[in-house]
């Protein structure tokens, strides 16, 4: 795996860039519709490529290992066959859908024990296991195992959480190094930078990180760390979870200031379509978010010109395209159409609008790789940015 920064912005430290995988390019910066069980929901494989124009999905490690389960992913060679999307493909960890668990996970330093959300079995996800996992699973991109703490979480237990993580990370890296991928074609590992709201454990989280590289670059392994070829890029993780979005940009700022300009960085979760473009003028390369089909299956649209609600009466009688400059199935249907499906509760309205929605956040990051290359990004988001929150 490659990334290749092709264009800087003058004004900012939005940057344009490549990431070379053995599933194909990516052009950053870019958004990654989430797959967690293997598809993402309401849309087949055909829209993403065509109407969405993904170049990455994501999947997720703790919904894959309880279904369809490791047995079936590896007869069919791993999730790429098995779901049959030949692009690149992220796999999260699960460690956050695990602490999400509250009252059935039991945490430790081993690991984290959980009862599973479908039938109350017992497991345990541990660093080692976790990397099994996703080499069974074969996404291109890997993530580290850590806590995700929550968001509103004192100091005390947001460095106590931290250094767990970072111990994590070393044992996730060993594990890494002492496998191999099993289809042919490389993996890569993402470790995540926690540390809350508080400025100096966001600070120590991203340090780290570089430390861990600085061993790799100079060839020097550690038995404790086993640092080998296993860190390619960095994912911000622990944000927009109900803290302000201020702080939110605040922390960003700090981690992206240490993460080194030469590897992709992530930020998990987040977000709206101006958080994206913050985001990216203060350097980020890669998002993912559930907003997109989410809230298209509760009938609320992402256009330039603000959000629509289509349920609401105002669009009963408009003929006008659902986006005259969107996609394909935004050009064939009308608003008044899509108001009727949702109103007659036709599940056809539900994938409409999330195809929407989705080809609309990656022509939004679209639009930002070609105006950080024409080299206005800067005033081109400050035109658009005011508006993109607007109720229309």
């Amino acid at each position: 795996m490659t990334f290749e920064v092709e264009h800087t912005d003058a004004n900012s430290d939005a940057r344009a860039g490549v990431i070379q995988t053995a599933h194909g390019k990516i052009q950053t910066p870019i958004f990654m519709p989430v797959g967690t069980v293997g598809s993402v929901k309401g849309v087949h494989f055909s829209e993403l490529r065509e109407q969405v124009k993904a170049q990455i999905i994501l999947g997720n490690t703790y919904h894959l290992y309880l279904r369809p389960g490791l047995d079936i992913l590896r007869k069919a060679g791993g999730l790429h066959k098995f779901n049959t999307w030949d692009r690149p493909i992220l796999t999260d960890s699960g460690g956050f859908q695990v602490f999400s668990l509250t009252g059935i996970r039991k945490l430790r330093e081993e690991g984290c024990e959980f009862q599973s959300h479908i039938d109350g079995s017992r497991h345990i996800f541990t660093p080692e296991n976790v990397m099994d996992t996703q080499r069974v699973i074969g996404a291109d991109i890997m993530m580290a195992f850590d806590e995700c703490p929550p968001g509103q979480s004192d100091y005390q237990y947001a460095e106590k959480s931290l250094r767990l993580t970072q111990r994590w990370l070393e044992r996730c890296v060993k594990r890494f190094n002492e496998t191999e991928p099993l289809y042919g074609y490389n993996q890569t590992l993402f470790p995540i930078v926690q540390g809350c709201t508080y400025k100096d454990l966001r600070q120590d989280a991203a340090k780290h990180v570089c430390d861990m590289l600085g061993r790799l670059e100079s060839g020097v392994r550690s038995q404790e760390s086993g640092v080998g070829s296993a860190i390619f890029g960095a994912a911000i993780g622990g944000l927009a979870v109900g803290e302000p979005t201020e702080v939110m940009y605040e922390m960003i700022e700090v981690v992206n200031e240490i993460l080194p300009k030469d590897r992709p960085r992530y930020l998990m979760g987040v977000g709206t379509p101006q958080n994206i473009l913050e985001a990216i003028e203060r350097g980020v390369d890669m998002f993912d978010c559930v907003m997109p089909t989410r809230n298209g299956r509760n009938a609320m649209l992402f256009t330039y010109e603000g959000t629509m609600n289509m349920r609401n009466k105002k669009w009963e009688d408009d003929f006008s395209p659902i986006d005259p400059e969107g996609c394909e199935i935004d050009r064939i249907h009308s608003k008044a159409y899509l108001h009727h499906l949702f109103k007659a509760q036709e599940l056809l309205a539900m994938q409409i609008a999330s195809i929407h929605n989705l080809a609309f956040y990656l022509r939004l990051v679209t639009d930002a790789r070609q105006h950080i290359v024409a080299g206005d990004f800067v005033q081109w988001k400050r035109s658009v940015i005011e508006q993109l929150g607007k109720r229309r």
